[in-house]
């Protein structure tokens, strides 16, 4: 892995010491394809919310970093997520992320059938196969779990019960009651930059008042203690900043959020590679999928709660919330794509860190331990 040692000694000293990672951190495929093993295969993928798929029958086809997947609802109402692939010759179920509702997803090669359970359900001209036995044959499944209507999935047969790598989080954002929410709205971008540079950028305000100086402008914020395997800032607003200053919220600010959740907007990052932005009276998120070393692939989604989706004109109220979450993610990722480029000149030498960002540092340590990378 091309790292220099003495660049990374330096990065990962004490904050005010500190300077950024090298630039192979972002550039090098032998650190994508380690971090792919080792960081987002072994940890939880945020899939979807639950409400996405709400009936028996129900499924997306989700594209992650270690394949596609099918999140779907069986007839006992249990969301389960299996490998995108059919068990005959793996033949692709499902095309891109697609979603609909069937009783049976049907393989376009050579029609093997499955129920939304994942069992076999119809295998053409298999009558003379020597002990074949359809009941294990069905869709390859993965572990699933769920926490406040969000679904994760691993590949890690053997990584903790998602509930202990979530730490205190859920009872950060306990009164925000985000079991409650429902998604409304979904867009994805594709920017070519290495997918840690956005996540980096999410835990900083540093660069929101030359990035945004003319969507969201100015922020400030500070670092929230956290307990398991993720991250915390909030900016500080007396009011929600999903929508752009000068646009009132249309949303009153949810009943019996405790003192600190009213003080202003948590971002956070869950590692490996998922971002939760929780605001007084909506939350979003910014899903990462890595799809190469300097290509990744970003879901930004967002949720209210459920009885304020039930008003009269909410899809009218609820667009100044779509609009600014898509300019502020379109403003940040050109501005990656340019630091990728940047990084990518083989003069590139690393800078100072400024105190501001220090959860950025705090991110880029927990993803150097993972790999073994030390200054030694």
């Amino acid at each position: 892995m091309d790292i220099d040692s003495e660049q990374l000694g330096r990065a990962l000293g004490p904050i005010n010491e500190a300077w950024s990672m090298p630039a192979g951190f972002y550039t090098d495929p032998a650190i994508f394809a380690a971090e792919r093993e080792r960081v987002l295969l072994a940890t939880w993928i945020f899939l979807a919310r639950d409400d996405q798929v709400p009936k028996p029958g129900d499924y997306r086809a989700i594209d992650t970093t270690g394949g596609p997947v099918i999140l779907a609802r069986g007839g006992d109402g249990v969301v389960r997520t299996f490998v995108n692939a059919c068990r005959h010759r793996g033949g692709l179920l499902i095309e891109g992320n697609e979603s609909g509702n069937a009783q049976r997803i049907v393989c376009p090669y050579h029609a093997w059938s499955y129920r939304p359970d994942g069992s076999l359900a119809g295998c053409p001209d298999m009558n003379e196969a020597v002990d074949f036995d359809r009941t294990q044959l069905g869709l390859i499944e993965l572990r699933t779990e769920s926490w406040a209507g969000f679904v994760f999935t691993t590949f890690n047969t053997a990584a903790p019960p998602l509930i202990d790598t979530l730490g205190d989080l859920p009872d950060r954002f306990a009164s925000h009651r985000l079991d409650e929410m429902r998604c409304t709205w979904t867009t994805v971008l594709e920017p070519r930059c290495n997918w840690k540079l956005v996540l980096e950028n999410a835990m900083e305000t540093y660069h929101t008042g030359t990035v945004h100086r003319r969507s969201v402008g100015t922020q400030q914020s500070h670092t929230v203690p956290t307990v398991g395997d993720w991250l915390c800032i909030q900016v500080t607003s007396g009011r929600s900043i999903a929508t752009l200053p000068g646009t009132e919220p249309s949303f009153p600010t949810i009943s019996g959020l405790d003192d600190d959740a009213r003080l202003g907007t948590y971002f956070t990052v869950l590692h490996a590679a998922c971002q939760f932005a929780v605001a007084q009276d909506c939350m979003w998120w910014l899903n990462i999928t890595p799809l190469a070393v300097d290509h990744t692939r970003v879901e930004i989604g967002g949720c209210f709660p459920e009885s304020v989706t039930q008003s009269d004109g909410f899809e009218v109220d609820a667009k100044p919330y779509y609009d600014r979450w898509e300019m502020v993610g379109r403003e940040d990722l050109a501005t990656l794509e340019r630091q990728q480029r940047a990084l990518g000149n083989v003069a590139y030498r690393p800078g100072r860190l400024s105190w501001r960002d220090d959860q950025v540092q705090r991110f880029d340590r927990w993803i150097a331990e993972r790999l073994g990378l030390s200054a030694d």
